[in-house]
């Protein structure tokens, strides 16, 4: 598996680190040894976290940057010996392979009390930090606003063959295919999986898919909303011919899906760690969402989303409990249908 280090200290400080961490005798760490974050989020918006919760506290951060699953996987291969203090995820799927191992400690109530219950697991034992929708993006040229579906579940009949597009592979694509699974159970799940085997064209991932829509490729598909936003915002090079489409309705495809975060049970440094989420879904950390270009939802301590996207409490979503969806099960179905 490919990944990456980003160093946000200079060696010598690591090395001073690392020798200090010997001398802790409450457990934790000394303040100069650095806090570990095995990062699935985009690089992006955690860099910007890790910079104001080190000017707000003094505590260094570094992470390792991957994916989703991969990561998940990671810690679960790890187990105790995991030298990871906090993980952080685009999706839940990921989350809950690792809650579902045992790995993560219990968050401080603090934390969890920042977060309302329909925006963290029932378990409280990881907590959402961010949100994402899913949404229908189609080109206004090719797709009239009376021919959109009315339900994702649309999209497996087949007047849909051809004519949308998605990018199975990625782990954005498996959540709203947990979601589902979760929603309508594992018969209905086959056959719409069997359906978008059939008619949908598989893309890399949500910006490739989002170009081909904008490109008249396929009339249409289905990606996370802050791509087009964070697109918007910039030159619309790839999504100006495009609006987006908002199933609503608890329909599957109004499925929003919470990214995660959580201190894993065998942090050295579980202070900091619990600090840093308790940071991240407070004040400070949610108006970094809120003002920044991620574009993605806040969920944490009554801070608003950016003006510019549909508020969360009018996208209508379904009710699902992020600690029940089954990424292994999605890989299994998908691999099914021939998918992945």
């Amino acid at each position: 598996m490919r990944t990456s280090w980003t160093r946000l200290f200079a060696a010598t400080t690591l090395v001073a680190a690392l020798a200090a961490a010997g001398c802790s005798s409450d457990g934790d760490s000394g303040s100069d040894d650095p806090l570990l974050v095995y990062n699935a989020q985009h690089e992006s918006l955690t860099k910007k976290w890790i910079d104001e919760f080190t000017a707000e506290t003094g505590i260094k951060v570094e992470y390792r940057q991957g994916g989703d699953i991969d990561l998940g996987n990671q810690l679960v291969a790890e187990g105790d010996r995991s030298p990871a203090d906090v993980f952080l995820t685009e999706n839940s799927p990921a989350m809950v392979l690792v809650e579902n191992a045992g790995l993560f400690a219990d968050l401080d109530q603090a934390t969890l009390a920042q977060v309302p219950q329909q925006y963290r697991p029932s378990t409280g034992k990881w907590t959402g930090v961010a949100a994402r929708t899913t949404v229908f993006i189609y080109n206004k040229d090719k797709l009239p606003a009376d021919q959109l579906p009315k339900s994702m579940t649309d999209l497996q009949q087949p007047e849909w063959k051809g004519r949308w597009g998605a990018p199975p592979a990625k782990a954005d694509f498996q959540a709203i295919v947990a979601a589902y699974l979760e929603l309508k159970g594992e018969e209905a799940t086959r056959t719409w999986l069997a359906g978008m085997k059939t008619n949908a064209v598989a893309y890399q991932d949500n910006i490739a898919t989002m170009k081909a829509v904008n490109a008249g490729e396929v009339p249409g598909g289905l990606i996370y909303h802050y791509y087009w936003f964070a697109d918007q915002a910039k030159t619309k090079e790839n999504s100006g011919n495009t609006d987006l489409y908002y199933f609503r309705n608890q329909d599957p495809g109004a499925f929003v899906s919470l990214s995660g975060g959580g201190v894993l049970k065998s942090s050295k440094h579980a202070a900091q760690a619990q600090q840093f989420i308790e940071f991240v879904t407070g004040k400070a950390g949610q108006e970094v969402l809120q003002s920044g270009d991620a574009y993605e939802y806040t969920v944490g301590s009554g801070v608003p989303s950016n003006p510019k996207l549909v508020p969360l409490d009018q996208l209508q979503a379904p009710s699902v409990d992020p600690s029940k969806l089954q990424s292994q099960k999605v890989v299994e179905l998908m691999t099914e249908a021939g998918l992945l």
